[in-house]
């Protein structure tokens, strides 16, 4: 995986660029961000910047040349990559405000231009040619140090749950980390006596000689420096729960139409849409996207105008408190939010089959991104789905595994998968097709390697060699946490418009004079989008624009009920004309929360103005 220089002894070259992932900037591209940033010289030994620490900002090399290395002046030490003059520094995590996972050091003295990132974000934001070509680079970054095994190590057994857990997390927001199996991984016991582990403190994640003891996914968030929630209660115009592409969407447009836009998610932002390895029939992207990149471009996107992303924050209840509503979140804290859009997706369902539970984790996977596929090297592997995230699946894994098995329940593959899809699966000579094809079996000694198969139609009953299986079968709504308070059809889904008002209290529309609007569940500004509504269309973009579709319907509630606000002197008259807090300046300004309220003195998101929903 490494491309960079040859060996360490000669004279230290730079790397080329065979993968794409690093490119020149051109004389005049440099001269558009000169004036945005500083130049500085170089001496040789400097670093520039060092792996787990926060660093904020784009530095282009103008002179000597730079090495990137991963566990820089440790036992792990390797050449990533090195920089001359016309290449840039840095990765996604750049961008996202995380840690970073290299060092960079300064091998020839020169001179480097740096840019504070956020003065890069305006830049690119307005210069399509550049942004594009700096943000592919930094995904196809992130993406090499995935597969090099870089960043943290998360130290535990493969049938912990905290283990699988922590390692869901890290691959679910795409952050390079590398597993090491305590029960077997021969590196395991090594790094147990020096860092002075005890077994059983596992599951535990090591970080620049920091150890965390099996943290909980905030405490991981925090060190990387993801966007994990404050200890304080907020307010907002709009909490939108689910960073899925609907999630993400509504925060795009809420936050472009200046309301304060505040998007949480329990585990990572993409949904299910974020592990796909490449959606090709999405509208605009003729050569196909990945779900990566599709998600990190929409969260940009967001930053862009303002929204907030909260992870991880887990909601776990939904309140009406007079006139607006209280989110509550499973770690204790509190966001009040005059509306709700219900991003929430559709979590994987799991194979019922009688054994699986001790290979999941470590060899039965419910998604199939970089890190599992990178596990898949040497051995055959299964796939159990018939429809587009297994055909998409499938098709991604076959460029890794020597040989992949499809295994479809039903008799046409045509049933529910898309033509492309099929035409591909059925043309590629890795993949073999079992249809009308069930597992009732797993067997394997500590990690799976055979699959027993029943055909149900002719009963014959075999076996399949695999070393890794992946589960593509559809996906249930993560609904139970509110079900007592909107409601929800026979499999869980969330009723909306004409199906809502069937279901809703006469009482709670009545002083209204309406019925929930298209999108509205039983609920009266509480909008459901994306694959948790009930009857919606199971597609990246018609999540999306179902997304896009809540804002409007949000300033339609807001414009006819106004906006409710609560000091500490009482209820103002919602319909009275009021100023913009801090000055008139739109929704999203952080300021002190009211006092009185259960934790004063904490920033909280300021609430803009209700007004119509702008036409265009």
């Amino acid at each position: 995986m490494n491309d960079a220089a040859d060996g360490r002894d000669g004279p230290l070259t730079e790397t080329p660029d065979r993968s794409g992932t690093h490119p020149r900037l051109t004389p005049e591209q440099i001269e558009v961000l000169a004036p945005h940033g500083r130049k500085r010289p170089t001496s040789e030994g400097t670093v520039l910047f060092r792996e787990g620490e926060p660093f904020g900002e784009f530095l282009v090399v103008l002179a000597g040349l730079v090495e990137v290395l991963h566990d820089y002046e440790g036992p792990d030490e390797r050449t990533v990559a090195v920089h001359g003059p016309g290449r840039f520094l840095g990765e996604l995590g750049l961008l996202e405000g995380q840690a970073a996972f290299y060092t960079a050091v300064v091998r020839e003295p020169g001179q480097v231009l740096a840019v504070p990132v956020d003065r890069l974000r305006a830049i690119v934001a307005g210069d399509p040619v550049l942004g594009d070509l700096v943000l592919r680079t930094y995904l196809g970054r992130r993406a090499q140090l995935i597969g090099l095994g870089a960043g943290f190590r998360i130290l535990g057994s493969c049938y912990s749950p905290d283990t699988r857990r922590l390692r869901e997390f890290a691959a679910r927001n795409r952050l390079p980390h590398r597993w090491i199996d305590l029960e077997q991984d021969k590196e395991a016991e090594e790094l147990l006596r020096r860092f002075g582990i005890r077994p059983e403190e596992a599951p535990v994640v090591i970080w620049k000689r920091e150890v965390l003891r099996n943290p909980g996914n905030a405490e991981l968030a925090r060190i990387i420096g993801l966007p994990a929630p404050s200890p304080e209660v907020t307010q907002c115009d709009v909490l939108v729960i689910g960073a899925g592409p609907a999630g993400l969407a509504t925060s795009v447009y809420g936050a472009s139409d200046g309301l304060a836009t505040v998007a949480i998610d329990g585990v990572a932002a993409g949904g299910q849409a974020g592990t796909s390895s490449r959606i090709e029939n999405y509208l605009g992207f003729p050569s196909g996207i990945s779900g990566a990149e599709l998600i990190e471009r929409s969260v940009l996107q967001a930053h862009k105008f303002g929204a907030r992303l909260t992870i991880p924050a887990e909601a776990t209840g939904l309140e009406a408190r007079d006139g607006h509503y209280a989110v509550t979140f499973a770690d204790g804290t509190t966001t009040e939010t005059s509306t709700v859009v219900l991003a929430l997706g559709a979590r994987f369902r799991r194979l019922r089959v009688p054994g699986i539970e001790r290979f999941e984790g470590s060899s039965v996977y419910y998604a199939a991104t970089l890190h599992e596929a990178h596990m898949c090297r040497t051995d055959p592997i299964a796939v159990v789905g018939g429809g587009n995230s297994a055909g998409q699946g499938v098709l991604f894994l076959s460029r890794y595994s020597p040989h992949t098995h499809l295994i479809v329940r039903g008799g046409d593959l045509n049933q529910d998968m898309s033509r492309y899809l099929v035409n591909q699966v059925e043309r590629n000579p890795k993949i073999t097709v079992l249809l009308n094809t069930e597992v009732i079996e797993t067997r394997g000694e500590g990690v799976l390697d055979t699959l027993v198969v029943r055909n149900n139609v002719s009963g014959e009953i075999h076996e399949i060699q695999a070393r890794v299986l992946f589960v593509f079968i559809g996906a249930a709504p993560p609904t139970d946490w509110v079900k007592d308070v909107i409601a929800l059809d026979d499999k869980g889904f969330v009723l909306t418009g004409p199906d809502a008002q069937a279901r809703a209290e006469e009482g709670v529309w009545a002083p209204l004079g309406r019925a929930p609007l298209m999108l509205e569940t039983t609920l009266p500004g509480v909008f459901a989008v994306g694959d948790v509504r009930s009857g919606s269309v199971k597609r990246v973009a018609s999540a999306a624009g179902e997304g896009a579709i809540a804002v409007r319907l949000v300033h339609e509630h807001r414009a006819q009920e106004g906006n409710l606000v609560r000091t500490a002197s009482g209820v103002e008259d919602r319909h009275a004309p009021r100023p913009q807090p801090g000055g008139g300046r739109p929704g999203g300004e952080i300021r002190p929360a009211a006092a009185g309220r259960s934790g004063a003195g904490a920033p909280s998101v300021s609430r803009s103005s209700g007004r119509p929903a702008p036409s265009a």
